[in-house]
């Protein structure tokens, strides 16, 4: 998994000027974001993220990834790194974005509001189906003052979930550079030639895991994946 950071993150590097703003995840915490992704396959889960508040980004990898459109104070968070997470709902793509009735109960509405408003960011997972904001991915954002993310996770056998490659957006992939969309529906065989980085618990065989970060006004936010020391994976390759 740390490769597959440092892969992504050498991309993050590189297209940097491409983005307004970028956030940086504990590593551990994305490690755990994809296990239970995984579990849930077919399923997907709506999960909560917050900033630690102890923990600036360092001034000189702030800099290192601050792009020519950089915007301050675009997001709530902006500058914090990001390393708690919980999962709040399991379910299929019309249900998820919805909060279970015991994570909205009267003791924590007057914090949480309608979307449990205590969490700054949300990460919710697109199985088999492209890390790239739907209509209704982008509506839910209205009500995130962060920013939120996709986890989209390629497997087989697909059953009733078929991966789609015309879908118009920008791809990052965490197990291959990243891909510019739209692009033609592969063939049956096509599919079954592809790559295998992992088997889920589900028994699902895994060709992908994508993320992206966005906020409500539509722009996309670059990612960084840090260590407990804030220091981005694959640092030195970065700076030599």
């Amino acid at each position: 998994m740390i490769s597959l950071m440092e892969q992504y993150n050498q991309v993050s590097y590189e297209q940097k000027n491409a983005y307004p703003a970028h956030v940086q995840l504990r590593g551990e915490m994305v490690q755990d974001l994809v296990w239970w992704a995984l579990q849930a396959l077919p399923d997907e889960i709506l999960v909560g993220l917050d900033i630690d508040g102890n923990s600036p980004h360092r001034a000189e990898i702030d800099q290192m990834f601050r792009g020519e459109m950089h915007k301050p104070n675009l997001f709530q968070g902006q500058g914090y790194v990001v390393h708690e997470a919980h999962i709040v709902n399991r379910g299929d793509s019309y249900s998820v974005h919805h909060l279970p009735e015991d994570w909205t109960e009267d003791v924590f509405s007057s914090t949480r509001g309608s979307r449990a408003s205590r969490f700054t960011h949300w990460l919710h997972t697109h199985p088999n189906a492209p890390a790239i904001p739907s209509g209704a991915d982008a509506e839910a954002a209205q009500e995130t003052n962060g920013i939120d993310f996709i986890l989209g996770l390629r497997f087989s056998p697909e059953g009733p979930l078929p991966w789609f490659d015309d879908v118009e957006g920008v791809r990052r992939s965490l197990s291959h550079h990243a891909e510019t969309a739209p692009k033609r529906k592969r063939s049956f065989f096509a599919r079954n030639r592809l790559p295998i980085v992992g088997k889920a618990p589900t028994g699902h065989l895994i060709h992908d895991l994508q993320i992206i970060g966005f906020h409500k006004s539509g722009v996309g936010i670059n990612i960084v994946f840090v260590n407990e020391s804030g220091v981005p994976y694959g640092y030195e390759m970065l700076t030599s």
